[in-house]
């Protein structure tokens, strides 16, 4: 394995470690090493054999290394806490409609989504928008407009919906 190899999957370990909210020392105690085996392995400059990185999937729930099609969940990282504005002009397609929909909870105001095909997919995800306190209409033939709960909002340290505080 070259150097530069242990290096990106060191830099996934530490991309998968983050998004879980563990330290180096949590994720040593989960798999039965020292903090500095963990800094080293984040580092590139430890050999990681098959074993342990299946290890270090498991203790973490991100998939480090894929050998094929992923058969459970991917990892993904949302960096928020910025104002959001403007357009994404995108091919009409249901997995570019859907992928919006799903997308639209990230925000705390107002999105509206254009040029929406009403397919039973888009119906779906709507369900279960409405399900969880998202309100939509349709404005228009095509646009789509969605309202999150007032009620919620996200907190960047636990990046997790929370409800808000009661106003007293």
């Amino acid at each position: 394995m070259t150097e530069d190899y242990l290096v990106r999957i060191g830099s996934l370990i530490r991309s998968a470690r983050s998004h879980k909210g563990w330290t180096q020392a949590q994720l040593a105690e989960a798999l039965g090493t020292s903090q500095s085996a963990v800094a080293r392995m984040e580092a590139g400059k430890q050999n990681i054999g098959l074993e342990l990185i299946a290890r270090i999937s498991e203790a973490l729930d991100s998939e480090i290394v894929s050998l094929g099609p992923s058969s459970g969940p991917v990892h993904l990282r949302v960096v928020g806490n910025r104002q959001l504005s403007g357009s994404i002009d995108v091919k009409t397609s249901k997995n570019a409609c859907v992928a919006l929909l799903c997308a639209s909870l990230l925000t705390s105001g107002r999105t509206t989504l254009r040029r929406v095909a009403r397919i039973e997919e888009v119906y779906r995800i709507l369900e279960v928008l409405d399900s969880i306190g998202v309100r939509h209409r349709w404005v228009n033939e095509s646009d789509l407009e969605l309202t999150p709960r007032p009620s919620w909002y996200w907190t960047p340290s636990t990046r997790r919906r929370r409800a808000a505080p009661a106003a007293s």
